[in-house]
């Protein structure tokens, strides 16, 4: 019965990050990724470029 009081006292906790909070960092983090999309867009293809060229090299 220990963890079942354990896990009531953490739900009921009010320390940590709150669901506002959270969903607050994904807003902003999605909006960076559409404002940044093409650039995110083009390093990304850059990248998994480069590890294909070098891939061959092993």
């Amino acid at each position: 019965m220990k963890l079942a009081e354990e896990i009531k006292r953490f739900v009921r906790e009010e320390d940590g990050i709150g669901v506002v909070e959270v969903i607050l960092i994904l807003v902003v983090v999605i909006g960076l990724i559409i404002i940044f999309k093409k650039q995110l867009t083009t390093l990304v293809n850059n990248t998994f470029s480069n590890i294909n060229d070098k891939a061959g090299t092993l």
